[in-house]
């Protein structure tokens, strides 16, 4: 080839001969290459995000930890997708350089050769940095990352663990200032008053008034009324819902109490809309203090009712707690524990009444508990049994009939001594002398009449019923 045919090859741009998107050749210059990698490398990325997007959707109920790992795993594609596009731009420009040396010079072709070279190492860093050895440190620290970006809430992600997430859900609920607790008391008053005609309403008609009805009996349009109605509504909910923090640091103190934590929450939750029903702002208390007593009363009546397989009486269930502190108090002063004498004398009760509570306080043994090492015999196997069974029993009362019939073949004395002497009323057996002061015989008398009344006994026609109870 002549110099000028070399620079007139060397000066017109290379044609590369490509594919379009519906497989149709188009003809594309080299000095189109940047754009052909840049798009290529935007459609990548648009891929990765759109993947990401989808292999994090995640739905109410989903698991936190399958939540951090498909973050994880969305990261991971991210990465892949654009090692992919690098690569892919690497090819490309690899063939459109080997188009290029059919008409280039030795000059030509040694620098595409180290260009190549150079894109080749390029793309090897790229791929070997693209998806790095994950050691279990920075694998915890990208999980912890993915946790923390996922929204928590209502319409977010739930999980079982539903205590972290209800403490969650509370904590962002700001406390009410002094003067918001005084304006809510005031709307939860009027919604009361509102409730109370409408109770009064009910108990005079036998059914609820409907909103037309509830406004005639304040006197007010509809629109009117059904807005200070929402007013007090909100006013309640608000009230209560700024104060269940108060509920979780008093429900703290009685766990382990037969309850669980959440019963403790809803049972004070419920100590807490009573609370705020109740609350007279005009006497200059804070809400906080007025409603922990009502908390508190909500708790411990729930624990004294739910938390024993017998229930106990409140009244007995409050004297176990005392002297439950009691004896705290006690060991404390002694460095001992101490005698039921030293704990009855300071509660000031005998103590065979505190034996008994102390009695009534324990809690039930299931009779399926396990017994032994090998754990293979259970507690009832070893409880007599003080029952008759339904045989015995009906025997016994089939028993008493027949003996009851042949005892009426005989002379009313006779059936009396025999009654006595063997004890068929009572279950005790008396003497002859003590049938003789009854009767005001002498004991041989009694004697010649129980004889008496054994022989008739003993005549087939009398004893036939009988025999069959001694087989």
């Amino acid at each position: 080839m002549s110099p000028a045919a070399t620079k007139s090859a060397a000066a017109k741009p290379a044609i590369v001969m490509m594919a379009d998107a519906n497989g149709k050749p188009k003809t594309v210059k080299a000095a189109e290459k940047k754009p052909a990698a840049t798009k290529g490398k935007a459609a990548a990325k648009s891929t990765a995000k759109s993947s990401r997007s989808r292999s994090t959707g995640l739905k109410p109920g989903d698991n936190l930890n399958a939540a951090a790992d498909a973050l994880l795993a969305a990261a991971e594609q991210e990465s892949t997708s654009k090692a992919s596009g690098k690569t892919t731009s690497a090819k490309t420009a690899s063939t459109k350089t080997a188009s290029t040396k059919a008409t280039a010079t030795k000059a030509t072709k040694s620098k595409a050769a180290e260009a190549k070279t150079a894109s080749t190492k390029e793309v090897a860093a790229n791929a070997a940095t693209a998806k790095p050895e994950t050691t279990a440190a920075a694998e915890k620290d990208a999980k912890a990352k993915a946790l923390a970006s996922i929204k928590i809430g209502p319409k977010g992600v739930y999980t079982e663990d539903s205590i972290r997430v209800y403490l969650q859900e509370i904590g962002r609920i700001r406390l009410l200032r002094p003067d918001e607790e005084i304006e809510l008391a005031r709307k939860i008053a009027d919604l009361l008053l509102l409730e109370e005609l409408a109770a009064q309403f009910e108990s005079d008609n036998g059914r609820e008034p409907d909103t037309k009805e509830w406004a005639a009996l304040v006197e007010m349009p509809v629109i009117k009324f059904r807005r200070r109605l929402m007013l007090g509504r909100r006013a309640k909910e608000k009230m209560v819902q700024s104060n269940l923090r108060l509920v979780v640091s008093i429900a703290k103190k009685y766990m382990n109490r037969g309850l669980s934590f959440q019963d403790l929450i809803q049972e004070g939750s419920l100590g807490l809309i009573r609370a705020a029903e109740k609350f007279d702002h005009e006497k200059g208390y804070k809400f906080s203090t007025y409603a922990t007593w009502w908390i508190r009363q909500a708790i411990t009546r729930a624990i004294a009712d739910q938390s024993r397989t017998i229930r106990l009486p409140v009244h007995l269930y409050e004297t176990i707690s005392r002297i439950k502190k009691t004896t705290k108090v006690l060991s404390q002063e002694f460095g001992r524990k101490p005698t039921e004498e030293e704990i009855a004398e300071s509660m000031e009760m005998t103590i065979e009444k505190l034996r008994f509570i102390a009695k009534s306080a324990q809690l039930p043994i299931s009779l399926e508990t396990p017994i032994g090492k090998e754990e293979d015999s259970r507690l009832g196997d070893f409880i007599e049994a003080d029952i008759e069974n339904p045989e015995q029993d009906v025997a016994k009362n089939l028993l008493r009939e027949d003996l009851e019939g042949v005892l009426a073949t005989l002379s009313p004395r006779e059936r009396d001594v025999l009654r006595l002497r063997y004890g068929l009323d009572d279950g005790r057996m008396k003497t002859l002398e003590e049938i003789g002061q009854i009767f005001d015989v002498t004991r041989e008398r009694i004697r010649q009449i129980e004889a008496k009344a054994l022989r008739k006994l003993r005549h087939p026609n009398r004893n036939g019923v009988l025999k069959e109870y001694i087989k």
